[in-house]
């Protein structure tokens, strides 16, 4: 998968992310972007390091769940690190 296709997967990841947890996501496009492109390479790493499988094809459903779940995991870590804002 080229740099073309690591961007757009990472940003509907991240938007799907976004999505799931928009208590604890960076603000804008850009935000989710840099969300999801982290989470799928930390996705794609955790699953090949646990689960012996990785970031295949862009098409490929496993793909896409490893790139979302990824990006929840990103987004957990920021908002514990970051800590919650009361309003």
């Amino acid at each position: 998968m080229g740099i073309i296709g690591w961007i757009i997967l990472g940003l509907i990841a991240g938007a799907i992310a976004k999505a799931i947890l928009a208590d604890r996501a960076p603000g804008g496009w850009l935000g989710s972007l840099v969300v999801g492109v982290i989470g799928a390479a930390l996705g794609g790493w955790i699953g090949s390091a646990i689960f012996g499988v990785g970031l295949e094809d862009f098409w490929s459903l496993q793909t896409w769940l490893i790139a979302i779940l990824g990006s929840l995991l990103v987004l957990v870590i920021y908002g514990w690190l970051g800590g919650r804002r009361r309003a």
